[in-house]
């Protein structure tokens, strides 16, 4: 490992120690370097709050001048909530300016490294790349597109069930990884599931760890058929979006909006939009999802191929029988040359299970 990937790895660890805290805000660390010393450290920690290199400007104090701060992403160069950060660099007197990628976001786009540039600092850009890259995925995807980053979780059995024909489905996987879900939950800013799952399983879809974000509850109920006693109705412990059709019982409509719940109605005729319903996300700030669907809602967010991640529990047991659901229902793919890669495919044991993270390949 070369020097400057050192100090990068650090930089990258404390923007990652934030991970469910930013949105929609990137994951951004910052350490500052004079004379083979660590002076100065920072992280991104939520929206509204100095970025990474502010905190470790700060630090650093007078030891700035002269030294090399090595930041995960990009110093914006605009007018946000808080100042430029390119500008304070040159402010300080930092020497060099070591940066892992620039930012996608269109407002940055280089402007950031020119204004580093133009000020006579040396900038070097590409070290720990592809980490820091994979590090804000959601964002990137985010600033450029405006609609969440979708990640799909499932806990099957090894034969690929969800529970079992009488839909039993407590417990498939362990503790272990069922902690696991729960960060997964904090660390989004949306958890989504259909109207079938609320009335089967009348599930808090909440985060159950020290300290966790309980994200948003978005439910796809296109008749408005949700029990208006259920937890994610009456609870209060989070918010509840819930997404219908123009085939909505409005009266049922009405209830839910007294009960201080926003109700959506997307242009499908009988089915929610499930494309709308990610645009009005994405304009709502809602820049990660996890679905935690079922079988339907899992195939038909894959068939219009909006699923970027896909997270896998997978028990080491049995259930069989044809009636028992599986992870993904509809109608599947007809041809094995059709059938959706994972790309990237990451394995881990936890607890007993295995955990499979990939990214989709379209055909």
């Amino acid at each position: 490992m070369s020097e400057h990937e050192f100090y990068m790895n650090l930089a990258i660890n404390n923007a990652k120690a934030m991970k469910g805290q930013t949105d929609p805000n990137p994951l951004v660390g910052a350490v500052i370097v004079n004379h083979n010393r660590i002076v100065g450290v920072g992280a991104h920690l939520k929206v509204g709050e100095p970025h990474a290199e502010i905190h470790a400007l700060r630090m650093a104090g007078d030891q700035a001048s002269g030294g090399t701060i090595y930041v995960t992403l990009e110093p914006c160069s605009h007018h946000g909530r808080t100042g430029p950060c390119a500008e304070a660099i040159v402010k300080a007197g930092i020497k060099k300016v070591v940066v892992a990628t620039l930012d996608p976001n269109p407002i940055v786009a280089g402007n950031g490294i020119a204004i580093l540039k133009n000020a006579g600092i040396e900038v070097i850009v590409g070290i720990c790349e592809e980490e820091s890259i994979k590090m804000n995925e959601v964002f990137n995807k985010f600033i450029v597109k405006k609609q969440p980053f979708i990640t799909l979780k499932s806990a099957t059995t090894l034969d690929g069930k969800i529970s079992s024909s009488s839909w039993d489905s407590k417990w498939i996987t362990s503790e272990e990884a069922r902690k696991d879900v729960h960060q997964l939950r904090h660390e989004h800013v949306g958890i989504l599931v259909g109207v079938h799952t609320v009335i089967k399983d009348d599930p808090e879809l909440t985060t159950r760890i020290p300290n966790g974000r309980n994200p948003i509850r978005i439910i796809l109920d296109s008749t408005l058929r949700i029990p208006l006693d259920a937890k994610v109705v009456q609870d209060q412990k989070a918010p509840t979006w819930i997404f219908t059709s123009m085939n909505h019982n409005k009266e049922v409509k009405k209830k839910l909006e007294q009960l201080g719940h926003q109700v959506f109605v997307t242009s499908g005729e009988k089915r929610v939009n499930i494309h709308e319903t990610l645009t009005i996300l994405g304009e709502h700030s809602v820049s990660s999802v996890l679905i935690e669907g079922g079988g339907e809602v899992n195939a038909s967010f894959l068939k219009e191929q909006l699923v970027d991640k896909l997270v896998l529990y997978m028990a080491p047991k049995l259930i069989g029988g044809k009636q028992a659901p599986g992870f993904f229902a509809g109608t599947g793919i007809e041809k094995m040359a059709e059938a959706i890669d994972l790309s990237d495919l990451d394995v881990q044991k936890i607890g007993k299970d295995f955990k499979f993270t990939g990214y989709p390949v379209y055909k």
